[in-house]
C-alpha cells in the first residue's frame, strides 16, 4: 500500500497545491483545514506522514503537534512563515521532525516527505507479530504456529493492515479506503468475502479466530477472550 500523508493547512490554496503534488507522486492524501479536524482525520486515518502548518485558526500548529506526539509516533515536517532560530526550535521541541519555512520550493518539500518515509520504513520492524501469528513484510509470508500460510495480494494487505494496527476497531470504511483505495458506498460484500477468505487461512488448524466482527462498524485483530 502506498504511504498516507495528511495535510493540516488552513491556505486552501496551498493545501490544494500539496493535494495535487502528493497525490501525482502516488500517495494517498487527506486534508484539513484546521487542527481540531486534522486531530479527528489522524485518529481515523492513520497516516504515515503530517505535513502541518504552524498558523493554524484556534489550535495552532504547536499544540496540533504536541497532540499527535501523545498518541502517534507518525513524522511531522512543521510548514511555517517563522524563519527565526528560536522558532525552529519551539517547533522541533514540540515533537515536530523537520520544519520549512515559507516559501519553499516544491521539489525540497517532496524530498523531505521521502527522506522522513524512508527513515521511519527503516524504523518499522520487518516482521509483524500478534499472537502466534507473524507476518514477514519484506517477503509477504504469513505464518500461525510455524505453518506457513499464503496470501492473495489482497489477503496479505489486509493482513498487514490488522496488524498494524492490533486491538483496534477498524471501519468497513478505512478498510475499504486503505486497502482498495476507494469508497464502496456501505454496498459491497467484498471485504466480507476478503475477512472469510483470512479466517479459513488463520484458522486451517482449528487456531482460535483472531479477526472478529465489531456488528453495524468493522472488524478488529485481537485474541479470544
Amino acid at each position: 500500500m502506498k504511504e498516507r500523508v495528511l495535510i493540516i493547512e488552513d491556505d486552501e490554496g496551498i493545501s490544494k497545491v500539496l493535494r495535487r503534488a502528493l497525490s501525482y507522486e502516488g500517495y494517498q492524501v487527506d486534508s484539513a483545514l484546521d487542527g481540531e479536524s486534522g486531530l479527528n482525520l489522524n485518529r481515523d486515518n492513520h497516516p504515515d506522514l503530517v505535513l502541518l502548518d504552524w498558523m493554524l485558526p484556534g489550535m495552532d500548529g504547536l499544540e496540533v503537534c504536541r497532540r499527535l506526539r501523545e498518541v502517534s509516533t507518525v513524522p511531522i515536517l512543521m510548514l511555517t512563515a517563522k524563519e527565526a532560530l528560536e522558532d525552529r526550535i519551539h517547533g522541533l521541541d514540540a515533537g515536530a521532525d523537520d520544519y520549512m519555512v515559507k516559501p519553499f520550493e516544491l521539489d525540497e518539500l517532496l524530498a523531505r516527505v521521502r527522506a522522513l518515509l524512508r527513515r521511519t520504513q527503516v524504523e518499522r520492524a520487518p516482521v509483524l507479530s500478534f499472537s502466534d501469528l507473524t507476518l514477514d513484510t519484506s517477503t509477504r509470508q504469513a505464518t500461525r504456529k510455524n505453518r506457513v500460510i499464503m496470501l492473495t495480494a489482497k489477503e496479505y494487505d489486509l493482513l498487514e493492515l490488522f496488524m498494524r494496527h492490533p486491538r483496534q476497531v477498524l471501519t468497513r470504511e478505512l478498510i475499504f479506503d486503505r486497502v482498495w483505495g476507494y469508497d464502496f458506498g456501505g454496498e459491497s460484500n467484498v471485504l466480507d468475502v476478503y475477512i472469510r477468505y483470512l479466517r479459513q487461512k488463520l484458522e486451517g488448524q482449528g487456531e482460535p479466530r483472531l479477526i472478529h466482527t465489531v456488528r453495524s462498524v468493522g472488524y478488529v485483530l485481537r485474541e479470544v477472550g
